[in-house]
This record gives structure tokens, C-alpha cells and sequence, in this order.
């Protein structure tokens, strides 16, 4: 099943992520359609909180020199790679873009690139956790080292790189309440937060 909210979004996101490709402000997109579009409609269909007929989306894609079906593509591959009741980060962008909110999120985030051996260009070296692994939470590679439960008897799919995790509803209830935040609230967070 399609879930249109989240397909709307992330087409949204991928409408935006070229339009900033190209160095073009909104301003600068609308002086290359063919019809007028005023900034705010732009505003809310990279937004994703309005649907974009297709003549508009071809539109937009032609004017930003980009194949619809290649676009398309890249929000096909982000919507229907995950598997179902999982949301996946990229822990390279939790590390960097995570807010203060999430900081249990972050700090597992660099305790498990450090064990997987990945280098975090910028991220200052904690030496208390760099030595021991982070432990996992259910339904998912791992959590934050300082609270987390033991490892789950049925770990998380395997995940194509060691800089991405896919986390399950129990695991996001977790994570929530270690960072204090509702669930639905974290999960929106961790969206912003997927691998491109």
C-alpha cells in the first residue's frame, strides 16, 4: 500500500534536492516554466503538502533538465526500499544534522560508525565510548550505548552499509523514549534523516 503522505513528501524533497542542484532559488525555477507558478505553490510542493499533477511535474522537470521517469525513480527507490513498519537512517547525516533533541540518537549513532570502523570527519572523539560497543535494540542494529536494552534475538535486516540502520516500531518506541519525544515525532525526524 502507498502511503501518498509520505510519497508526497519525498517527491517534495527530491523536487527540492534538484532545484538546490541547479544553484536556483525558487524565484530562478519559476523563470524557466513554461507557465506561471506562483513561489508559494513551488513552496508547497517541495513540501510535499500538495499533490503536483503530472503535466506540472514534467513540467518541472523539464525546465530543471532532469527526466521525469529518472526522478521519479529516485522517489520510487526511497519510498518502496524500506521495509514495511521500518524507517532507515543514514548514520553519517545523524551524526551531523541530528538536533539537540535527538542527542541519545547521535551519540549511538557515532558509537556504532566507530565500530564498524567508519571515519566521522568533524566529530569529536568520545573516549569513554569509543572502546565498547553500542548494545542493540529489538528490531534493530543497535542503540545508544548508555540506556539501551540487550540485543534482540532477531536483529534487524541487514543493511547494504555499515553508514545506514533500519529501525522497527519497537525499536523507534525505544529510541523515542530515550529521547523524549512522541513517537511520531521522532519518526518524522528520522525521514529528514534517510540515506539519499
Amino acid at each position: 500500500m502507498i502511503d501518498a503522505e509520505h510519497y508526497q513528501r519525498v517527491l517534495g524533497d527530491e523536487l527540492r534536492k534538484l532545484r538546490r542542484g541547479r544553484g536556483w532559488t525558487r524565484k530562478e525555477l519559476n523563470a524557466h516554466l513554461q507557465s506561471e507558478i506562483s513561489l508559494q505553490t513551488l513552496a508547497t510542493y517541495e513540501l510535499g503538502t500538495r499533490q503536483c499533477s503530472v503535466v506540472r511535474l514534467v513540467e518541472l522537470c523539464v525546465a530543471m533538465d532532469e527526466l521525469p521517469q529518472d526522478l521519479l525513480a529516485k522517489v520510487h527507490s526511497r519510498v518502496f526500499t524500506e521495509e514495511p513498519g521500518r524507517v532507515r537512517v543514514d548514520l553519517r547525516r545523524v551524526v551531523a544534522e541530528a538536533g539537540p533533541e535527538l542527542t541519545p540518537l547521535r551519540r549511538w549513532a557515532e558509537g556504532r560508525l566507530r565500530q564498524n570502523g567508519v571515519a566521522m570527519p568533524g566529530s569529536p572523539a568520545r573516549a569513554n565510548t569509543a572502546s565498547r560497543p553500542p548494545a542493540a535494540v529489538p528490531g534493530s542494529s543497535s542503540t545508544p550505548t548508555s540506556s539501551a536494552p540487550a540485543a534482540s534475538s532477531q536483529p534487524a535486516s541487514a543493511s547494504a552499509s555499515t553508514d545506514e540502520v533500519s529501525f522497527d516500531f519497537a525499536a523507534l518506541e525505544r529510541m523515542a523514549e530515550l529521547c523524549g519525544l512522541p513517537t511520531a515525532e521522532l519518526v518524522s525526524h528520522l525521514r529528514k534523516l534517510a540515506p539519499a
